[in-house]
């Protein structure tokens, strides 16, 4: 899963994405672009919403990324 924060973000919201994914026992890696910080979730993402992340200022999008078949 990728969260992709806005132009925009703060240093608290991006805390808050962390803190929830922390609280959820993923890990993730931060990738700092000169447009955006994209957070790679690591783990098997299935039991988490996007919609859930999604609600949370600063992130502008999220991308499942699909299961090999």
């Amino acid at each position: 899963m990728l969260i992709v924060m806005k132009k925009k973000v703060t240093e608290e919201q991006i805390r808050q994405v962390k803190q929830f994914l922390v609280d959820q026992d993923y890990d993730f890696h931060q990738s700092t672009g000169a447009n955006h910080i994209i957070i790679g979730v690591i783990g098997d993402t299935a039991k988490i919403d996007p919609g859930q992340l999604k609600c949370f200022n600063g992130v502008l999008e999220v991308f499942k990324i699909p299961k090999e078949e």
